[in-house]
């Protein structure tokens, strides 16, 4: 075959390719089942610690607004022990020292550990930190990476994961993620599963937060909270709402003004995050209502140019399972979504993957007929990722017609990874669990909304060259499609 002829065919291979993803596709894959069948206590992936009360369960999260910050958490079985964190920037040699408190909980006839929070503060961008927790022969050590300093043209990488759970599967995905250099995790809700098993099992909180020690212990995990997660069991005692949640994991909801540990902002890299209730009370005059018109407000799109927005329901979702179900919160802030720009809004709840077009229903009038989803380029991309691999098993039943509005979807395990390469592209991958191995299956190109729409993002695309990345944009530009 002559070099003319393999142009013509990779050309239309790839006129091919980008039309059919342009188009909205359902993924013809179909998958080799895995058990959806949690891993069993006695695994070593959920292996205790040696020594007496030896720390386990170690997870840390940013601990302040704009990422000078860590709050570390951990467990201790038996005794509360210290709360104590040593850390510095030398390997096992620990200078500095921070005070943290402990807590416990009791539901229904399980009693937890004693849970620890300690935020590590005063920390300098870009630094790698070591820290130990424990004392004596059952001290635990681990480190960490700073993010860099708050810029609108800061590389970095998230993870996205949801719906996570402990079966097999749920391993698969976590192992996969940590293979692909991902530096913070945004978890979209739904941790543990501990709710499906008689009397809500505290255990199965302890077991997931061995499970995901190895990523978490290391790497901040951006939480959001979702329905498996609520633990209200008014037959059993239990009428507060995420009490193992708010016990087991802090979030730095102070530090964005927020009221409560549900919902509340960081900033991270060129990044402003934030984290929505689906569960709360979001309508207008209620406390997630007001402090979400003040966060979209302070949002500096010159300093943070990426807006990203996480929630456990999806707004836009063409399954039957759970169809429908994020239109209240919908109705209440997709107008702010549009008017602000939102990048990408990350949803969980539904066991399959799906990404929108950017669209939006705005103009909704039940008398004028203006009912359905239009393109919109200020509108964000919707993105659903509840595919962790919990025991629920997959959201196989997807919309028999795929609506316009939706641009890729499958029903598969997986994990998405966004790559902020500066301020006006993004690169990010959906990756398929296949049967044990990791598959990228969905590509997308982001032009930011904010700096994609602005004379002075084009003037200083021409006359500034951002570091590293032109050559590998254009190279991206011509083989996998752009949303702009």
């Amino acid at each position: 075959m002559g070099l003319c002829s393999s142009l013509l065919l990779l050309y239309l291979v790839l006129v091919c390719f980008v039309n059919d993803v342009l188009s909205g596709r359902t993924s013809s894959f179909t998958r080799s089942e895995w058990p959806s069948t949690d891993i069993p206590l006695d695994n070593e992936a959920f292996v205790v610690p040696d020594g007496y009360n030896a720390p386990q369960q170690v997870h840390i999260t940013q601990g302040d607004y704009d990422g000078k910050s860590v709050i570390i958490s951990w467990v201790t079985e038996s005794e509360p022990g210290t709360s104590e964190v040593w850390y510095g920037t030398v390997e096992h040699e620990f200078e500095h020292k921070a005070e943290g408190k402990n807590t416990n909980y009791t539901f229904y006839n399980y009693k937890s550990g004693y849970i620890h929070h300690c935020l590590v503060d005063g920390l300098e961008y870009n630094t790698k930190y070591y820290y130990r927790i424990g004392t004596g022969a059952t001290a635990r050590e681990f480190w960490f990476q700073t993010p860099p300093e708050i810029d609108p043209d800061a590389p970095y990488i998230f993870g996205i994961i949801g719906d996570l759970g402990q079966t097999f599967n749920s391993l698969s995905t976590l192992e996969h993620y940590m293979q692909t250099g991902g530096q913070t995790v945004l978890f979209v809700g739904d941790l543990s599963y501990a709710d499906r098993y008689e009397y809500n099992d505290g255990v199965r909180w302890d077991s997931w937060g061995r499970l995901i020690e190895k990523s978490a212990a290391y790497q901040p995990w951006i939480w959001t909270a979702g329905n498996h997660d609520i633990d209200f069991r008014p037959d059993l005692g239990e009428v507060s709402t995420f009490k193992p949640y708010m016990h087991r994991f802090a979030t730095p909801y102070v530090a964005s003004k927020s009221s409560s540990p549900l919902w509340y902002a960081v900033r991270r890299a060129s990044a402003h995050i934030i984290v929505l209730s689906s569960y709360s009370p979001f309508v207008k005059y209620t406390p997630q209502w007001f402090w979400l018109r003040r966060e979209l407000k302070r949002v500096n799109r010159e300093k943070t140019p990426w807006l990203i927005v996480l929630m456990h329901v999806p707004m836009y979702n063409s399954n039957e399972a759970h169809y429908m179900e994020g239109e209240a919160m919908r109705a209440v802030f997709e107008s702010w979504f549009v008017h602000y720009k939102v990048d990408i809004v990350f949803a969980g709840h539904v066991h399959a993957y799906e990404r929108s077009y950017r669209v939006s229903n705005i103009n909704y009038n039940i008398t004028s007929g203006n009912r359905y989803p239009v393109p919109d380029k200020s509108a964000p991309v919707y993105v659903t990722v509840g595919d962790g691999g919990n025991q629920e098993g997959l959201a196989v039943r997807f919309l028999k017609l795929q609506p316009d509005y939706s641009a890729y979807r499958e029903a598969s395990y997986g994990h998405s990874t966004l790559e902020l390469k500066n301020r006006t592209h993004a690169l990010y991958h959906w990756n398929r669990n296949d049967d044990g191995k990791h598959v990228p299956t969905d590509h997308i190109i982001f032009h930011n909304q904010y700096w994609a729409s602005n004379r002075r993002r084009r003037s200083l695309k021409k006359h500034r060259k951002f570091p590293g990345h032109a050559s590998l944009i254009a190279k991206y530009e011509e083989l996998f499609p752009v949303l702009a």
